[in-house]
Parts: C-alpha cells; structure tokens; sequence
C-alpha cells in the first residue's frame, strides 16, 4: 500500500495539471462580421484598390478561404444560418424580420455551457426581429418572448462605428477570470448608405470588374463602397490591437466574414456570385499555419460546427453544416459536393418593390450553378439601392440606348426573368451567359435540378418543386 499511494499522489497531480492545461488551452474566439461585403473588396483577395492593411495582415498570418460563400444573399437568413449551423429552410429564416425561434440551438449557447463567456455587440444581430417593429409586432414578439438573444448571451449591446471597440473594451473587463470568451462583434460597414468619403480612393483610377458598366455614377459608387471596407479595416485593426495590449491576441482564434454579398449591381439579394461569395479569414497560430489559403467550398452554415470543433464541444445534433477545422489545418479534403443558397423575402410589401415577394433558389459548385426563379413574372428589383445616383444613371442610359450591351439584355432590365439560370462559372465568372435549356448542357443542368429538388423536399420548403409530375 506504502508503495502505490506516491504513485496514487503523483497520477492525481498530473491529471489535475492536465484538466488545468485543458481548460487554459481553450481558445478565447472572435468573430467580426462585417456587413454586405463580397469577394473580391480586400486587398489580401488581390484587389489593389483597397487600403486594408490589418485584415491583410491577419491573412498573412492565418488563412484565406477562397469559396465561403453565404446560404442566403441577405442579412437576417444569411446570420440565422451562422448562428445555427443549420440552413435557411431548415431554420425557417425567409423572412427579413423574421425572430429566430427560441428552440433552435446557436452555437455560442453551447459555448456558454461548456464554460465560455459570450458576447455580441456593435451594429444589429437581426435574430430577434427588425429593429424598428410597428405596435402589432410588438405585441405579440411580448406575449410570445420572441426576443431571446438577451437569454442566449451573456453580454447584448449594439452600436455602429467607434462604439464596437468601447463595447469589445466593456466586454472583455466582464469576462470572469480564467473564463474563455467567445465575442460575436458586428460591424455596419459596408452597408448602405456609404459615409467614408475621406477613406474613398480616386472613382478615376480604380478597377471596374467585369460585371460592372462603365460609367461616372458606377465608378463613383464603387469608390464609395471601398471607402467603407478601408474604415471597417482601421476599426478592426483596433480592436485586434486591444487584444495585443491585453496578450490575448495569439490564444484567441479570430475569424473575420462577409454576412453576405455587397450591395452593388447583381449582388445582395441575389443569387449570382456578388450575392453569395464572402471573404473568410482564421487566425489561431496553434492551429493554422501563417499565411495559408484554402480552396474547399464552404457553407455559412458550417460556421459554427467549426468553431465548436476548434473549441473541442460537440454540435448540437441538428446542426446540418460541417466542420471546417481538417482545412485550417491543410487537410484539403471536400465537406460538400453541392452549396445551396435561399433567396427570401427583404423589406416590405411596398408598391413596385418585388424584391420583398422574390423566392428564388440556388444550387451550385466550383464549375457551374443553377438559379432557380420560380417568380419569373416579377422583375428584378435592386436592394438597398434603388434610390442611388448609379441606378437612375444605369436606368436613364439603358433608356437611352447607350449602356452596354451585355447589362441591358441580362435580367437586370426584362420585365420577367427566366425561370431558370444555369451557368459555367469557370468560364463565365461574371455569370451573364445562361446555358439553360441548351442541348450540350441538359444533362448537366438536369443532375443540377435533381440535387436542388431532392434538398428542396428534405428541408420542405414551400416553393413549388423544380422538377414537375410526370
């Protein structure tokens, strides 16, 4: 007995140093979120027009996901789908005020119940209805407790500019001491209306993509957009100086995201490339290798079993996205064969604006992708700039006769839109060529309309089936 109990002594201490080591070596998590932003508007994406030299940096010393791409082309889906790891159908998400259900699990829950201290703060987390709510919604939001995120978190403020890094200041002197922390950090830019004039570059000497037009107006409201993402980059570096200051920066794993596309021609609220494609950047030097990208495909919804896989906590078992985590390590190996994405109804019903009715669905993959727009009587109506000096010019001169071709005879300006979309995205990156119903591609589109069928009947969405009875 004398013999064992050293033994008995010296196991217990090494098993208690090593659920101490445990606990110390969980990750502190920061996700930043930025608002109505695509690929290609950071300049580690290879835009040169671009000043964001911290998000650059981060890329440097983390990873850049090449193809994360959102499952809805709007804020309130889009964000329903990262906090649950579930998507949009499956979530019950399609509407833009939409509160997310009380019953549906978030990751940041099962962070908190594994120890964490969790927090969201800055512009509006969208997930308990819209913040300006008429008396009848408020009513029945009290007498159902529809607003739940006060419950879900520890910490629940909201503010847009300066106000993200005071909020992340206050929240970190919160977290309890030996407490990991998970802080959800939400910033305005770059969403409409664009307010950075002195961090706009020349409208002159930038670079329009390919699937803008030329033109005054759309030079100028580019530059205003990239004027924001240059501001949203010095807010950040900010912030990610804090957590140097406070020695936390290289324990915390930091992900920056697009919530999804910008809202610029063919972007947010649509299913094309602008609509869906966001950057993604992780930074966790026990985990990733500095300056490293990534090309799998990656869904919104996979955010969170990512984060939980990272933090060593198991997902709640109806979280359908996939676990990134082999990717950041360089393990290249596909989570998915197909994306899906849902465009659902934004804003109101207001006369003349068909963007709150507009039901379309999207399946796709690095090679080809179809949209399928079961409203194809409506036409295509812009979201969140349909008042801008661009689209009135866009407007007067596809009046006129003079804009380029390619924009006046693309969807954008038909009064219906065909009911289906099918594209080569590896040749045709801008996706104004649609092949659907094109003899060399029926096969092909048919095996597309087979996957968006077969996920539109397991998810029960309400729109009728793209693949009619016989």
């Amino acid at each position: 007995m004398k013999n064992i109990l050293p033994f008995l002594a010296c196991f217990l201490f090494l098993l208690n140093s090593y659920s101490k080591t445990g606990a110390a070596e969980k990750p502190n998590i920061l996700f930043l979120l930025s608002d109505d932003h695509s690929v290609p508007y950071l300049g580690c994406y290879g835009n040169q027009d671009m000043e964001t030299p911290s998000l650059d940096k981060l890329a440097s010393e983390g990873m850049l996901f090449n193809h994360a791409y959102t499952t809805a082309p709007q804020c309130v889906p889009s964000r329903s789908s990262l906090l649950s790891g579930r998507n949009v159908l499956d979530v019950q998400m399609l509407r833009f005020s939409a509160p997310l259900d009380k019953n549906i699990i978030t990751f940041p829950e099962l962070l908190r119940e594994a120890g964490y201290y969790t927090g969201v703060c800055g512009r509006s987390y969208h997930l308990d209805g819209s913040g300006k709510k008429p008396r009848e919604t408020i009513d029945v939001f009290k007498e159902f407790g529809m607003e739940t995120f006060r419950k879900r978190m520890d910490y629940v403020n909201q503010g847009i500019g300066d106000k993200v890094l005071v909020q992340i200041k206050e929240f970190l002197d919160e977290v309890p001491k030996g407490k990991p922390f998970f802080m959800w950090a939400n910033y305005s830019d770059p969403h409409r209306p664009f307010t950075a004039p002195e961090f706009e570059p020349d409208p002159e000497k930038i670079t329009l993509p390919e699937g803008m037009p030329d033109t005054k107006e759309v030079r100028k409201d580019l530059a205003a957009h990239i004027g924001e993402i240059n501001r949203l980059d010095l807010r950040i570096g900010q912030v990610l100086d804090e957590l140097k200051q406070r020695g936390l920066y290289n324990n915390t794993l930091i992900i920056f995201m697009g919530d999804n596309g910008a809202a610029l021609l063919r972007g947010k609220g649509t299913l094309y490339d602008c609509g869906l494609h966001v950057p993604l950047i992780a930074r966790y030097p026990e985990l990733i290798e500095p300056g490293t990208k990534s090309d799998i495909l990656i869904s919104g919804s996979d955010l969170g079993p990512t984060i939980l896989d990272v933090a060593g906590i198991k997902p709640d078992k109806q979280m359908t996205g996939k676990s990134f985590k082999h990717a950041m390590q360089g393990d290249e190996t596909e989570n998915h064969e197909y994306l899906f994405a849902v465009r659902g109804a934004h804003g109101s019903g207001l006369p003349g604006n068909s963007s709150a009715f507009d039901l379309s669905r999207t399946v796709f993959n690095k090679e080809y992708k179809l949209i399928y727009n079961p409203l194809f009587h409506l036409s295509y109506h812009p979201v969140d700039f349909a008042g801008s000096e661009m689209w009135k010019e866009m407007i007067q001169l596809h009046e006129q006769g003079k804009l380029e071709e390619k924009f006046s005879h693309t969807t954008i300006f038909s009064p219906e839109r065909p009911m289906f979309e099918f594209f080569d995205i590896k040749n045709d990156p801008d996706e104004f060529v649609n092949l659907s119903g094109k003899e060399e591609h029926k096969k092909r589109e048919h095996e597309f309309k087979t996957q968006l069928h077969r996920w539109m009947i397991i998810y029960r969405d309400v729109v009728p089936l793209p693949i009619p009875p016989n």
